[in-house]
């Protein structure tokens, strides 16, 4: 099944300030995740981001605040828990997701939203753990229940779906 812009929901689970820092090449996880959004909206393809104890952990990082749509903040581990499927428009059935941990908060979120029954893609690049081998057997658990794991490069030509959209060069500029 392909991505398509117009069904599409982007969610980045914790870039929190506090959290990165210790996250496995966090500065990377953490510019890939900034770049997706940037083309998410680019695309109109809405994002919500979502912050665990921001009160303990810091707040996500200032470029995702600035271009989220909104923040869910939570103390569930798995932000469905924690209002974000209310918080998601009823029309889009398909999520991108990335974020911190990977082997807990994101995947916990991503499995119930599987569970749910919602299209999950999971973008590799911008998902990160403070342990390359917690990150990596949730990505395997993850496409083993259901989820795609993807790139934020076949997201964006996915979104796009030809070289003649209207936003192709400001998109290309992202990703070069």
């Amino acid at each position: 099944m392909l991505m398509k812009a117009e069904q599409s929901i982007l969610v980045l689970v914790d870039l929190q300030k506090r959290l990165m820092p210790a996250i496995s090449d966090g500065d990377s996880v953490l510019a890939e995740s900034v770049r997706l959004t940037r083309i998410a909206k680019l695309l109109n393809v809405p994002v919500i981001a979502t912050e665990q104890i921001p009160e303990k952990l810091g707040h996500n990082d200032d470029e995702v605040s600035a271009l989220a749509d909104q923040t869910v903040t939570k103390i569930h581990f798995d932000a469905c828990g924690g209002g974000l499927v209310e918080a998601m428009p009823n029309d889009r059935k398909q999520v991108i997701i990335g974020g911190c941990e990977t082997h807990v908060c994101m995947l916990q979120t991503a499995l119930s939203l599987l569970a749910a029954g919602f299209g999950v893609w999971v973008v590799e690049n911008a998902t990160g753990s403070r342990h390359d081998n917690d990150r990596d057997a949730a990505l395997e658990r993850l496409q083993q229940a259901g989820a795609t794991i993807v790139t934020v490069e076949m997201v964006a030509f996915e979104w796009m779906q030809h070289c003649e959209h209207p936003r192709f060069r400001d998109v290309q500029k992202l990703i070069k």
